[in-house]
């Protein structure tokens, strides 16, 4: 970048920089949209909330905890959820066969027990007895079998996201695809009301994990068969967690109570966890500060930040920042001019200072990133990153970026005009979007507009490709690769760009079928590359950072290494 732009962009970043707050995302995990301090880039496996300031070590007697998620869940039913938010509040009122636990590893949670068999591809589950749901049915192998296969069923209406998560399933691809009819075929199966049997189509290393994640969490047949929209109302919902619902306020707040007959309810200390839906950050920060809030910033919520180098320098404000492995990024509609030419969307890569974003922008210690699978992810020794050298792929140059913008924009036919960036709620995202459009606008002299949705819309609109440029982000859903790879396979129901390559997917299949873990990861980096440097179906800024505040008396509140909260087992320590 020249000297004159350089001196333009920091103008402009100073005044942006003005205007607001950095969102963390999800998996989409948003996923969505979700790290340690400045120059690290490995997240610890587990993070709690305590602090180095001296606590009574007693619990306070009124155990309720107060946070903010900003946004209305787009949806708590597992099938549908696809979001930071909504995970959020289901790893309350939800469990699997397993849990994660504060290091980041999978235990025992509805299952007591597990074998595998030698070859790796039959797992038997054991449930623990007597485990009831809110509404006093007991939890049974069936509710998991009719759970994941309703996840599969290709003529759920609308079709699941994450029905491709289950794939590691014997038959559950081909069902899903409508290749095979009959979903007994499908490798999951209750034999009995406290067994529940899965079969692979390959040995998969982290399937305990897997289990641990909302879309294999089980549902209540009869409550989803009753009503149709029995995930939307507190009334309805009908869940087997730490927590059940007591009130869903829409765009207000939820109130989730302790469940008493929740199998480890002797370990579970908090009576409530109450969660307001504030889109503004300021508003968040103030009621942090006024002591009406417990937990301030992510995952869900935001710290100004303007305020991020204030807060940084006072001590008292227990500001946190951890690296943690999600990824934020921009989708290209890869179906739309004139982002259906490469040579545009590699021109628009190219033409973003990440680092520059980062300092002025920003302020989260966020690490630039130049590829999809995120820093902290285990590679075959170490991080994949530092294995496979996300810069490889290409990088800033905006000469370079002018000559392929120019190429690209000739092969597509596309006459220049408006183009429209849009993003979900948040100031943080604004401003984002509004710098990337000012870098764009000097480099290549096209015009761009800044369009703000609501979470629920935005999520649908980019679900059906109806969008240009649209902010994204993407979380861990287990420790590998894979989490971030095969969410750009053609029949990946997160795939919301419109990007399907043959060598791509043949890739990924290759991965998931072959047990050698050195051959596993060279065929993610090869797809990874097609992805980013071959095509660069996505743009990629940033390696994420959690950003929060919590009081001193918040304890054992978990952020673990994907950036996802658990407070099922947190506490209020008494002042």
């Amino acid at each position: 970048m020249s000297k004159g732009i350089k001196r333009s962009m920091l103008t402009l970043l100073a005044i942006v920089l003005m205007m607001g707050t950095v969102l963390a995302a999800c998996g989409t995990n948003n996923a969505g949209e979700t790290k340690e301090p400045a120059e690290s880039t490995t997240p610890s496996e587990g993070s709690d909330s305590e602090q180095a300031t001296e606590g009574s070590g007693e619990k306070a007697d009124e155990q309720v905890f107060r946070m903010n998620i900003s946004t209305e869940p787009p949806s708590l039913d597992p099938q549908q959820a696809q979001d930071q938010t909504s995970f959020t509040v289901m790893v309350g009122l939800y469990e699997g066969l397993t849990r994660m636990n504060a290091d980041g590893e999978p235990e025992a949670a509805v299952a007591e027990s597990w074998t595998t068999s030698e070859d790796g591809k039959k797992w038997t589950f054991t449930l623990k007895q007597g485990l009831k749901w809110s509404n006093g049915d007991e939890v049974k192998a069936s509710d998991f079998e009719y759970s994941w296969k309703r996840t599969l069923d290709p003529k759920a209406e609308p079709p699941a996201p994450y029905a491709y998560q289950l794939y590691y399933i014997k038959n559950a691809a081909a069902y899903n695809s409508g290749e095979i009819t009959d979903a007994s075929q499908v490798g999951v199966k209750a034999t009995g009301d406290y067994t529940l049997e899965v079969e692979l189509e390959n040995p998969t290393p982290y399937f305990l994990s897997l289990t641990s994640f909302f879309t294999y969490y089980p549902v209540n047949q009869k409550a989803v068969e009753a009503n149709p929209a029995w995930a939307t109302e507190a009334a309805s919902i009908v869940t087997n967690g730490a927590f059940t619902m007591k009130e869903w306020k829409h765009n207000d707040e939820i109130v989730l109570v302790k469940n008493p007959d929740y199998y480890d309810a002797a370990n579970v200390s908090l009576q409530e966890v109450r969660m307001k839906m504030i889109e503004e950050a300021q508003t968040e920060l103030n009621l942090y500060n006024t002591g009406e809030l417990d937990w301030a910033g992510g995952p869900n919520g935001e710290i100004p930040t303007e305020q991020i180098p204030v807060l940084k320098s006072n001590p008292e404000a227990n500001l946190q920042i951890k690296g943690i492995a999600s990824t934020y990024y921009y989708n290209f509609n890869n179906k739309a001019k004139p982002f259906d030419n490469a040579k545009v969307r590699k021109a628009l890569a190219m033409a973003v200072d990440r680092q520059l974003l980062i300092d002025k922008i920003t302020l989260g210690e966020q690490q630039p990133a130049y590829g999809f699978v995120a820093a902290g992810i285990q590679g075959l020794n170490e991080e994949f990153r530092k294995e496979h050298d996300d810069k490889q792929y290409f990088e800033y140059n905006v000469e370079e970026a002018k000559k392929l913008f120019e190429e690209g924009i000739q092969e597509s036919g596309w006459t220049k005009g408006p183009i429209t960036i849009t993003h979900n709620t948040g100031e943080g995202h604004k401003k984002i979007a509004t710098a990337l459009a000012d870098m764009w606008k000097t480099a290549f002299g096209v015009e761009f507009k800044i369009e703000q949705q609501e979470w629920a819309v935005f999520l649908q609109n980019r679900t059906n490709l109806n969008y240009q440029l649209a902010r994204a982000g993407w979380g861990a859903d287990y420790n590998d690769p894979m989490t971030f790879i095969d969410m750009f396979t053609s029949t990946s129901g997160n795939n919301d760009i419109g990007f399907s390559n043959a060598e791509y997917d043949q890739l990924v299949k290759d991965a998931y079928a072959t047990q050698d873990n050195a051959k596993r990861m060279e065929l993610m980096a090869k797809a990874e590359k097609i992805l980013i440097q071959d095509n660069m179906a996505i743009l990629p800024l940033y390696y994420y950072t959690r950003i929060w505040m919590n009081k001193p008396y918040v304890k054992d509140v978990v952020m673990d290494y994907s950036g996802n909260m658990d407070y099922t087992r947190g506490y209020i320590e008494k002042q």
